[in-house]
């Protein structure tokens, strides 16, 4: 397998679209709904990058992005929002709590993959 990359977004559809586009690039992907499952996953497995959306019931994608920066496996881990929030607003505070990449939805799935590609090398 590939890379391995875990997608944190309440909406089961973003997530069923965002798993079948990556397995076809043979990235191995791990998705949650929420972000208190995601943690544990992240304190049980290496990861090569994390995308995350900003909406989430129980934990929004900002702290949740703190909380992986916070863990040994997640500090230096690449994390992308992919959010409708699109605010510069939404921008900086992402960049904040430690994302390196802020990408608002819709997101043209090839630019996508250009930009994972990218992220990990």
């Amino acid at each position: 397998m590939g890379k391995r990359i875990l997608i944190v977004d309440d909406d089961e559809l973003v997530l069923m679209a965002m798993r079948e586009l990556l397995k076809s690039q043979n990235y191995e992907v791990l998705t949650f709904s929420r972000g208190s499952e995601a943690l544990k996953k992240i304190d049980q497995e290496a990861l090569d990058l994390m995308i995350l959306d900003i909406v989430m019931p129980e934990m929004d994608g900002f702290e949740l992005c703190k909380k992986i920066r916070e863990t040994a496996r997640g500090r230096n881990t690449p994390i992308l929002f992919l959010s409708a929030k699109n605010q510069e607003e939404d921008q900086k505070r992402g960049l904040e709590v430690g994302a390196n990449l802020f990408i608002s939805k819709p997101i043209n799935p090839q630019r996508l993959l250009a930009l994972i590609a990218d992220i990990l090398g």
